[in-house]
């Protein structure tokens, strides 16, 4: 992660540069381009007349007229605000322009939103967005082995998505502004940047719509076999808040506004704020499950010297049920495998005892292997664990008292093996993950569960970023 924040920040020092470079290039001339109305379509001159009223002064060339606007060069001879006029050939007026000139020579042209160099900086603003995406796609490709599982992963997927969106968007824009800039002001490019939030809602609603469907028929066919309670419907839940926060979104954006031009910015200012937080949150559900699928397929190479196996409840005769035989059949299997290949790894089933449990998690996976055939000195139980973390944790502890520089794989359900990853990362054990598969009613929800764990792990983290991205968000929307 902190090469990819050196790369970023390397990369927006370079836009800065080129926008920089591009404003001395440009020196101080600059076009402002004004649609034609159709009261004077017919006129063949146009005039500008500096009405003398502010502190500035700039030196107007004679308008030029390109199909169905004009373009109007104009020097900056001093500081100011200069107000100004464009008359056709018949005295009617076309616009009035109001610009403001600063000690640089850079002109701001309030009617329209354009300043000195304005195409240079939204192409660079493109490039970047873009280039972010990059960046961050190919950090995502990189995080291999126990370096995938971190939260820095989830942001790498998710916010390369987000940055791609944007980056077209901007690229439309960007575009649309060159083409035909008079129809398509600066004033119109700086709404598409500060309602980038709603826009990438917008463009993501149907992977949303889709994905609430897909969740809510998984739900379903889980209350067919499990007693009903929050953690069986919480993709119901989920899925009912995404469908909401879209509908809010796209009624209160097509409503239509009566009131004064602070009331509608900061009406705005709010709708993009809330627009800004779900894009967040959407971002990063979407890097958890992107994250969570590909260590959930995730298939190691090369040996492992020990194969940790994550614990969960059993039943009151000590056999194990459909889950936790799962994780241990596919540790099992994977250790069948490596021995086969000449090496022979040492397996570590790993959990406590619980409060209604008649033994610890561990002895009821050590009978369990036994009885699989898998000789005692392969076994190394670490019976103290009462969490995940303390599977890692205890885990690792047994593992480095007997071979320090081991390497370590962990077996466990396959929608938990990107949570556990991490688990195992905050534990200091590097360990890589298999995942067992269940049942695909029972597998969505069971990852959606996993994915709001990751989040509330870390959610004074979260809400800090969140607060972060609200105030720049909401700062360039009232400002913009």
């Amino acid at each position: 992660m902190k090469k990819l924040a050196r790369q970023s920040a390397l990369l927006a020092a370079a836009v800065i540069l080129v926008c920089v470079l591009g404003r001395l290039l440009t020196g101080n001339t600059y076009t402002t381009y004004i649609p034609i109305p159709y009261m004077s379509r017919e006129a063949t001159s146009f005039e500008v007349v500096d009405l003398e009223e502010g502190t500035g002064k700039m030196n107007f060339e004679e308008p030029v007229r390109r199909d169905d606007m004009i373009l109007v060069r104009a020097r900056p001879d001093q500081p100011g605000k200069v107000n100004a006029v464009i008359r056709d050939g018949n005295g009617a007026g076309v616009a009035y322009g109001v610009y403001n000139v600063d000690r640089f020579g850079t002109v701001f042209d309030y009617s329209t939103g354009g300043f000195t160099g304005d195409r240079i900086v939204m192409v660079s603003l493109t490039v970047f967005f873009l280039a972010e995406s990059l960046l961050f796609f190919l950090a995502f490709r990189r995080a291999k082995g126990p370096d995938f599982y971190a939260y820095s992963t989830i942001y790498m997927a998710g916010f390369s998505i987000f940055f791609f969106l944007t980056g077209l968007l901007l690229l439309v824009t960007s575009v649309r502004h060159i083409l035909y800039p008079a129809g398509f002001t600066m004033l119109s490019v700086y709404g598409q940047i500060s309602s980038s939030g709603s826009s990438f809602m917008f463009y993501t609603s149907p992977f949303l719509l889709a994905f609430a469907v897909a969740m809510t028929v998984s739900n379903v066919a889980l209350l067919r076999h499990e007693r009903p309670r929050l953690q069986n419907v919480l993709g119901i839940l989920i899925s009912l808040a995404l469908v909401a926060g879209l509908a809010v979104s796209f009624y209160v954006e097509g409503a239509n506004f009566m009131g004064s031009e602070t009331e509608y910015r900061i009406r705005s200012t709010i709708e993009n704020v809330c627009c800004t937080a779900y894009a967040y949150f959407e971002c990063m559900l979407i890097g958890s499950v992107i994250c969570g699928l590909k260590a959930a397929r995730h298939v190691p190479e090369g040996d492992f010297d020990y194969i940790v196996i994550l614990g969960c409840g059993f039943r009151k005769d000590g056999t194990l049920p459909p889950l936790l035989k799962g994780r241990v059949d596919r540790a099992v299997s994977f250790w069948r495998d490596q021995k086969e290949r000449g090496r022979t790894a040492i397996l570590v089933p790993s959990g406590g005892q619980g409060a209604n449990e008649v033994m610890p998690e561990a002895e009821a996976m050590h009978r369990y292997l036994l009885s699989e055939q898998v000789p005692e000195e392969s076994i190394l139980l670490e019976n103290q664990s009462r969490n995940t973390y303390q599977n890692m944790a205890f885990s690792k502890k047994l593992i480095e008292e007997r071979d320090k520089g081991a390497r370590v794989l962990f077996a466990t359900t396959n929608y938990h093996v990107f949570r556990s990853g991490i688990w195992a990362s905050l534990a200091g054990l590097r360990a890589e993950g298999i995942g067992s598969p269940t049942k695909w009613w029972f597998w969505p929800n069971a990852f959606m569960r996993e994915c709001v764990g990751l989040l509330v792990n870390r959610w004074k983290q979260e809400v800090l970023l969140l607060a972060i991205l609200v105030l720049v968000m909401g700062t360039m929307s009232m400002v913009l």
